[in-house]
């Protein structure tokens, strides 16, 4: 059975205090610390990349699950392991190369991640899912921050838990205190969520609901 993990995306945080509010996060329960990568070409939105990463890993121990919204991922994997990353997730819509992509990233020390947008089948993953240490399903379309969640992302979260019933899959986009239950009961044990703690009265009761909502459901499948 799978475990709860929960990460905060920072990109709703305050980016002048963002070792700070790392630090809150992971006092609050954190789990992760969600780091939104975006290239203003793969995605309209342009956010931080590796020296801002580089920059922030002296402050926190946190685990920085860095979610690269970039074309040619491939080029950016040095570069994210010598800034500190824990884990490198890149989209499969943006290599031509997966499998040596994910080989590179184990190789520099890092955890690979695979992600989906919402219109891309689920099946897309399953060759490479053996070797990878995270899947990311997108319940938004990736870019920006605070859009509704996409509750039709759900079916890929239950097939890809029937098949790989031991693999991390994660969800971002939308998630808040009234659908966390959706995503739990198809089978996510990774929850970003970026508006609904930061934005929240107590963040840390949020954190708190988020896990025992995942727990839970991995308890009764």
């Amino acid at each position: 059975m799978v475990v709860a993990k929960i990460a905060p995306s920072l990109l709703s945080s305050d980016f002048a205090c963002l070792a700070q509010e790392c630090e809150r996060m992971l006092e609050l329960g954190a789990d992760y610390l969600h780091m939104d990568v975006m290239d203003g070409h793969f995605v309209p939105n342009l956010t931080l990349g590796a020296p801002i990463i580089k920059c922030l890993r002296p402050h926190t121990k946190g685990f920085l699950d860095c979610h690269l919204m970039v074309s040619h991922p491939e080029q950016w994997v040095d570069d994210f392991a010598s800034a500190g990353a824990d884990l490198f997730c890149f989209h499969i819509e943006a290599t031509e190369d997966a499998a040596t992509l994910i080989d590179r990233i184990h190789a520099k020390g890092m955890k690979a991640g695979m992600a989906v947008k919402p219109k891309t089948p689920i099946d897309v993953v399953y060759p490479f899912a053996s070797n990878l240490d995270q899947v990311l399903v997108m319940t938004v379309e990736p870019g920006f921050g605070g859009q509704a969640f996409m509750p039709e992302c759900m079916q890929k979260v239950s097939d890809l838990r029937s098949k790989f019933p031991e693999l991390d899959i994660q969800v971002d986009g939308g998630l808040d205190t009234e659908n966390i239950a959706v995503a739990a009961k198809a089978g996510a044990n990774v929850i970003v969520a970026g508006s609904s703690i930061f934005k929240a009265k107590s963040p840390g009761e949020v954190i708190s609901l988020f896990r025992k909502t995942v727990d839970e459901a991995q308890t009764a499948m």
